[in-house]
């Protein structure tokens, strides 16, 4: 029986300190380049203009590999300074998400396990837990979405038929499944999410409402066996968004909504004309990030009008 204790006795990461807009595009290429039980990106506000991206492995990287992909998202200059450390082995996504206070938007509280008695009255709190925590909620594209299901709560006639492409960790179809107490169809193309998400709902009681499946795009045969749908969410990035705009509006009911994000600021007039002829409703705009809410029409039906002969 052997081990490989040099793994196991450490935690490699990389850190870069650059710009905000060089910051966010790294951040992005690495989440975008690395299944969720790979590496785990966190990015933070230093203060005068300046952003620190870390970078945690779950195996030892290729140094000049990820300081190619570094380059390739924010410059040479940042492929330069990206540098590398090794941590002392420790429960770091637990350490982490104990530190991060509960993130509330509209109706919804995301928490860890260590606030799950302190949840505020007519809230719904979703919990993650520390070793599933890829995804807590705190980011805004997340927070985005879930104000976008609140005020889509609110609304006079609440959506049935709900898909979520590109769950992740899940939180938005179990957001979906409790607040609009429906069934649920959620994807993702990375299969550890699916098994993520699905546990994650389990934990906050959901599991039964929701149907999670490998899939790219909405090939899985259950959404076309469910389709049309009222309610679609889309947090991913630009480029998949737009490849993806005409399969997700032909799911989408008469009357229905999509809520897209994972969109930069400047983006967000290429996703409007990507998603065209839907109708702009709300946009939510948080941390660099705009979410968009956009709708389907309802056809009406054509009244032939009688002739009147004098």
């Amino acid at each position: 029986m052997s081990s490989d204790t040099s793994i196991a006795a450490e935690t490699r990461l990389a850190l870069l300190e650059t710009s905000e807009l060089a910051a966010r595009r790294v951040a992005d290429l690495f989440a975008e380049s690395f299944a969720a039980d790979e590496v785990a990106v966190s990015l933070v506000d230093n203060g005068q203009g300046q952003w620190r991206v870390t970078i945690h492995f779950a195996a030892p990287p290729d140094e000049a590999a990820m300081r190619e992909l570094a380059a390739a998202a924010g410059g040479d200059n940042a492929g330069k300074a990206l540098r590398f450390e090794s941590i002392a082995a420790k429960d770091w996504v637990g350490e982490s998400l104990a530190g991060l206070k509960p993130v509330t938007a509209g109706r919804f509280v995301i928490h860890g396990a260590h606030d799950r008695g302190s949840m505020p009255p007519n809230y719904i709190g979703i919990e993650i837990e520390a070793a599933l925590a890829f995804g807590t909620g705190h980011h805004g594209t997340t927070r985005g979405c879930l104000l976008a299901l609140d005020h889509i709560c609110k609304g006079a006639q609440a959506p049935r038929r709900i898909l979520d492409v590109g769950t992740g960790t899940g939180i938005l179809s179990i957001a979906a499944a409790r607040a609009l107490r429906q069934n649920v169809i959620a994807t993702d193309i990375d299969s550890g999410s699916v098994h993520v998400a699905r546990e994650n709902a389990r934990l906050n009681r959901a599991g039964d409402r929701i149907v999670f499946r490998h899939a790219n795009g909405i090939t899985a045969p259950e959404i076309r066996g469910h389709a049309p749908f009222d309610l679609i969410f889309a947090n991913i990035l630009l480029g998949p968004l737009k490849r993806l705009a005409a399969p997700i509006r032909s799911v989408l009911a008469p009357g229905g909504r999509i809520v897209l994000s994972g969109i930069l600021h400047a983006q967000a007039n290429a996703v409007l004309a990507a998603y065209r002829p839907l109708t702009f409703e709300r946009r939510f705009k948080l941390d660099g990030w705009t979410t968009l809410v956009l709708r389907r029409g309802v056809r009406r039906p054509v009244i032939a009008r009688r002739r009147h002969h004098p």
